[in-house]
């Protein structure tokens, strides 16, 4: 009888006359290296282009989803929704190392709250512990100095830079009030220039009825809160009351030079159609705050604090606005006062608080004859 073939001996029989053949078999069909890594190379470039196609369509889409929906510019020119520490009890100013202070809630409009802080002067911290705000609103009857201090965009009243800023100013002897505007921190109702700045002017009077008449008021804005600044002192100088100083840290021109200049509209700032696409949806949202044409309105004393190394505001829009206001006819017999903090300090955007020199600045500033200076330190 004929022996049957195993079927694993053909096999092995196969393997022992072509020993390359389990080789081939796994390399395929393109021998030693087969088409393997060009097939990986192709799809890793497949993958990077369509990775930028997509980043392209984001980069075209954004200008056209700004233009149809201003509301998102408007949002971004606020950035009311960035809480800034996030978890933060603005009830308890204590629990941010400001034991003298007095949390409390004004009214400025029916039904619309805004949130409020107190800080007296250092001195008086020991006889402040644990007293009501009928003990702080008698404080102002004394001789101190009072700052209104208006914030700038993201954030609220308790941002660090701004509490280390009111300690500062309270250890020079003045009283710090601050308060979030509406639609910012604890504060009820949504963000806009005419409400920002009505809600300052609310408190700004709040304050004069509560100092005698010889107690100096003085204005104080960060950033965006120097266009709020600039429209409150306005407003109060075209009604006859302007207050006793206006000083602007880290002030702009107005919001259409600052937008442009930017750090985040550098990836559309030589975009054909930039202004159309952006700036106008700015104006859309009736949002100016334009300082420059202010000063032509304002009549009081005006000194600018700003950074060289600031890179939010440059540098150079405060010193715009300061060539405006030295040559401004509403101002002219008041003090113009410019402050440049070299870059090498590294105070930036908002710790210019930190200068040694502020303590001395603020006085010569205040107690000074009226001058037009531009200083260094």
């Amino acid at each position: 009888m004929r022996k049957r073939n195993n079927p694993e001996d053909s096999g092995t029989l196969l393997d022992r006359r072509d020993p390359d053949l389990k080789q081939r078999d796994r390399q395929g069909p393109g021998g030693e290296g087969g088409m393997g890594k060009p097939f990986r190379r192709l799809g890793l470039v497949g993958k990077m282009k369509r990775m930028i196609l997509w980043l392209l369509v984001v980069y075209v889409s954004i200008p056209f989803i700004v233009k149809l929906c201003p509301s998102i510019q408007a949002k971004l020119v606020f950035l009311n929704f960035m809480w800034m520490p996030y978890f933060i009890d603005l009830k308890r100013p204590l629990d941010q190392g400001l034991n003298h202070t007095h949390n409390f809630y004004l009214e400025p409009e029916t039904g619309l709250k805004i949130g409020v802080w107190h800080t007296v002067p250092a001195r008086m911290w020991r006889e402040a512990q644990e007293k009501r705000g009928d003990w702080y609103d008698s404080t102002f009857s004394s001789t101190h100095s009072v700052i209104l201090y208006l914030h700038g965009n993201a954030g609220t009243r308790g941002g660090d830079h701004r509490v280390q800023l009111y300690k500062v100013l309270s250890s020079l002897g003045y009283h710090v009030v601050t308060f979030d505007y509406r639609g910012w921190g604890d504060s009820d109702g949504s963000p806009s220039e005419g409400g920002m700045t009505s809600d300052a002017l609310f408190v700004y009077d709040w304050l004069k009825r509560r100092l005698n008449d010889k107690t100096p008021l003085y204005i104080w804005g960060h950033s965006l809160g120097t266009g709020v600044a600039t429209n409150l002192v306005r407003r109060l100088c075209d009604r006859g009351s302007p207050p006793d100083a206006l000083i602007l840290e880290s002030p702009f021109t107005n919001i259409r030079e600052e937008a442009r200049s930017h750090p985040f509209s550098m990836v559309y700032r030589y975009l054909p159609g930039f202004d159309w696409f952006f700036l106008d949806a700015i104006t859309a949202n009736n949002i100016c705050f334009a300082s420059d044409e202010n000063v032509n309105h304002i009549s009081c004393p005006v000194l600018i604090l700003h950074a060289e190394d600031d890179a939010v505001v440059p540098f150079h829009l405060g010193k715009e606005l300061y060539n405006m206001a030295s040559q401004s006819k509403s101002l002219s017999g008041h003090k113009v006062h410019f402050v440049a903090f070299p870059s090498a300090l590294a105070y930036r955007h908002k710790f210019i608080y930190r200068s040694p020199e502020l303590p001395n600045i603020l006085s010569d500033f205040f107690g000074s004859a009226p001058q037009q200076t531009d200083d260094s330190t």
